[in-house]
């Protein structure tokens, strides 16, 4: 008997590779961050094979998968999954419910020589848990949300911190019309993943209280789960103060020095430049409704105007100069609103130091 385990929360607690044998398709809606694709069928493959069952029945679909994966085809994907297992020997297989797949992989390479164990009920149990888990950790561990205006270095405090998530860096996006990074945001389902895994870690290392950032339903695309939403909405609030002249120098090397520099290194010189100056400029016109066409055209004319500059080093005063304005006549009012809002939730205030120290009670 080939082995099987359910020690879902082990697997996920400690790392463990895993074989994803599911199609490629599959694989980039949704899956685990130590998986790797090793699929068993490619997209086409699998596509045949699952019209067929529709016509035929299993008896057929099974034999066409046979047919599909033989000789040669079937030679290179044993060799990559031998490969795999070589440099992952303390990892673990699965297909979509731990069927026919990966079943099938698991004899192959025993045919092989190699056993590697099979997770029983495959990704979808895996994720199942992970699902049961947020819930869970939710109804076990209070919040604390660290909010303040943009550009006070919530994020910063944050990383500091043992019980805090960082819903941001796993959302990969800062959350505001300019939040975007030169990557794309993981998937709906990988975000979820990723989020109810840190929990999960978060719990085993004795959490008694999550501090997350104060943040709205959706991050970029990625939606928090409704629970976490309603809880966030009811939480204690603290509030963390910086001057306008440090937040300002914050967002510029966020949103610009450091983001500018991302588009280059996945893009190159000129196409990054070209790329950041898009986005900026494209981020300004998403929030156009909201400025005024009048301030819309005052920012976008310095903004035009810093990203005319041909090198990032003279353009950065005209930077600071539209951020500046954009803190001041829409982020600042905004959040000014929304803190006097909350006001009876805020049970401290205060600037870096005295926040941080405050959060490590």
């Amino acid at each position: 008997m080939l082995e099987q385990t359910d020690d879902y929360k082990n697997i996920l607690l400690s790392n463990a590779p895993l074989m994803d044998t599911r199609a490629p398709i599959e694989f980039i809606q949704g899956s685990f961050p130590t998986a790797s694709n090793l699929p068993l069928m490619n997209d086409e493959e699998r596509a045949a094979v699952g019209t067929c069952y529709k016509k035929k029945g299993q008896a057929a679909a099974i034999k066409l998968g046979h047919q599909l994966v033989s000789g040669e085809t079937k030679q290179a994907r044993l060799e990559a999954w031998l490969s795999y297992i070589k440099a992952n020997p303390k990892g673990y297989l699965y297909c979509f419910r731990g069927g026919m797949r990966s079943q099938l992989v698991q004899e192959w390479l025993h045919q092989a020589g190699v056993d590697y164990p099979r997770i029983k009920g495959g990704y979808k149990a895996l994720r199942q848990f992970l699902i049961q888990n947020t819930e869970q950790s939710l109804q076990a561990l209070p919040l604390l949300i660290l909010g303040g205006m943009t550009g006070c270095g919530k994020t910063e405090i944050l990383s500091q911190l043992s019980n805090s998530i960082d819903l941001e860096g796993h959302a990969y996006h800062r959350g505001s019309s300019f939040g975007r990074h030169a990557k794309p945001q993981p998937s709906q389902i990988n975000f979820e993943n990723n989020l109810s895994i840190d929990l999960l870690k978060k719990r085993q290392q004795g959490a008694k209280q999550l501090i997350l950032e104060d943040e709205g339903h959706i991050i970029g695309r990625c939606a928090l789960p409704m629970k976490l939403v309603k809880q966030m909405k009811l939480a204690k609030l603290v509030w963390l103060e910086a001057p306008l002249e440090e937040r300002i120098e914050r967002v510029l090397k966020d949103y610009v020095i450091n983001l500018q520099q991302e588009f280059i290194n996945l893009q190159g010189e000129d196409k990054g430049k070209e790329a950041f100056a898009e986005h900026l400029l494209a981020s300004l016109n998403r929030i156009t409704k909201r400025l005024g066409m009048e301030r819309y055209q005052q920012l976008q004319q310095l903004m035009q105007a810093a990203l005319n500059k041909t090198d990032l080093s003279t353009s950065l005063g005209i930077h600071r100069e539209w951020i500046r304005l954009l803190l001041e006549s829409y982020y600042d009012p905004m959040y000014q609103y929304q803190r006097k809002k909350k006001a009876s939730q805020i049970i401290y205030h205060g600037r870096a130091e005295e926040v941080s120290a405050f959060l490590r009670q």
